[in-house]
């Protein structure tokens, strides 16, 4: 699958742009701390995160399932950084290093190992080849000691998972009638269904940013909005499949969520951050992502409104995009997109407008794929910003979930 030029164009931008250091200070007040340290070992989180994604596709997770599960990775990882950090006496240079990749190791393998139970010796195999990458091929004492905190929080954060809701199966109603979605499945079932009663990261309540109301079936606003994607569906170019391809990361891919961590992980590679920044970033990024799939699907199970397809069976949609299983509005897709932009912008303010551009094209790959309207996307993009605002907020000062208790 190839993306677009216009994708491809803006990625490279953005990759490029962080080779060098922006000239005005980040929102996020980073200091690229690992500059110029001479160990080869580089940090262990971007390694973890991309074993995740790896898993992630792997078990074929839903998108629902992945936003969950990058969540508790990258909370896990910032919370155990900070933990061995204020748990030892650093004296910094290749001890507070080694702590600091222990510390990530520890609490990843510890997640990872609960998302992918069959999967545990592929991970301590990592933790493993980690602690030993050092010039002496030995673990380093200060690797060992950060692993053992990172062990400690990883299970802390594994035990708020398996009481935070995300499992518990869905058993509300699903309504029918003119205007409602209807279920690709029969009994009638939800995608993320138990989205909406999860416990969230970030958000005092599920529908804290809840969109208004869509336009009403029939009405003149929502025709006009069916009439856009039934264009579109009978005039589809080759560039619009193309773009809706490259966007559609479905199950089996690292998905929407993976997608925006991995733009992350390139800007942290090239900006040479320190272990205890780039976890930071995950960590973040991640809560917030799932914070706006919950309250996405608190829309979703609100309105529960009709998909483009469904309103008009003469709208055809992509096969690399499929039909997804829950309701239309606002767009999923869109929150998580808008929601991870968001915060790597309050990371790197340089790049806002490039950002921002990607968030557009993966918005309008939705409507080339025929699966949504544009009020949906709309409706997401805002929901997702308002989110990640709140949590970026709730960061800054000093006392949210990713601040140590």
């Amino acid at each position: 699958m190839r993306p677009t030029a216009a994708v491809l164009a803006l990625t490279l931008t953005i990759v490029g742009a962080c080779s060098d250091r922006a000239n005005t200070p980040t929102g996020a007040g980073l200091s690229a701390s690992r500059s110029g340290v001479p160990f080869a070992s580089g940090l262990a989180s971007p390694v973890w995160q991309g074993t995740a994604a790896a898993q992630v596709s792997k078990a074929n997770f839903a998108p629902p399932n992945a936003g969950h599960a990058y969540a508790l990775l990258g909370v896990a990882q910032y919370l155990a950084v900070q933990e061995a950090e204020g748990s030892a006496d650093l004296g910094g240079g290749r001890s507070k290093f080694e702590l600091d990749r222990g510390a990530v190791a520890g609490a990843s393998a510890v997640v990872l190992t609960y998302l992918f139970p069959t999967q545990a010796q592929t991970f301590e195999d990592l933790v493993a080849a980690q602690a030993t990458a050092g010039p002496a091929g030995l673990p380093h004492p200060a690797f060992t000691r950060g692993e053992s905190v990172g062990r400690a929080v990883g299970a802390a954060i594994v035990t708020r998972a398996q009481g935070d809701g995300f499992n518990t199966p869905f058993t509300g109603t699903i309504p029918t009638g003119p205007g409602l979605w209807i279920s690709n499945t029969t009994p009638p079932t939800i995608a993320g269904g138990s989205l909406p009663t999860s416990r969230p990261w970030f958000l005092t309540s599920a529908d804290q940013f809840r969109p208004v109301v869509p336009p009403a079936f029939g009405s003149a606003a929502f025709l006009a909005d069916l009439a856009e994607i039934r264009h579109i569906s009978d005039t589809r170019t080759a560039d619009q499949t193309a773009i809706a391809a490259f966007w559609a990361l479905n199950a089996g891919t690292p998905t929407a969520a993976g997608f925006w961590i991995h733009v992350g992980t390139d800007a942290i590679n090239e900006r040479g951050l320190s272990e205890r920044e780039a976890t930071h970033l995950y960590a973040l990024m991640g809560a917030t992502i799932f914070d706006a799939l919950i309250g996405c699907w608190d829309a979703k199970q609100t309105y529960w409104y009709i998909r483009p397809w469904q309103a008009d069976l003469g709208i055809t949609t992509t096969a690399a995009v499929g039909k997804p299983n829950h309701p239309s509005y606002p767009s999923g897709h869109s929150c998580v997109s808008s929601s991870g932009a968001e915060v790597l912008s309050a990371f790197f303010p340089d790049q806002r407008a490039q950002l921002e551009a990607m968030v557009t094209e993966a918005g309008l790959s939705r409507m080339y794929g025929g699966i949504h309207y544009r009020f949906d996307i709309t409706a997401g993009q805002a929901l997702g910003r308002n989110v990640a605002r709140w949590a970026i907020a709730a960061d800054a000062s000093g006392n949210s979930v990713l601040t140590p208790h």
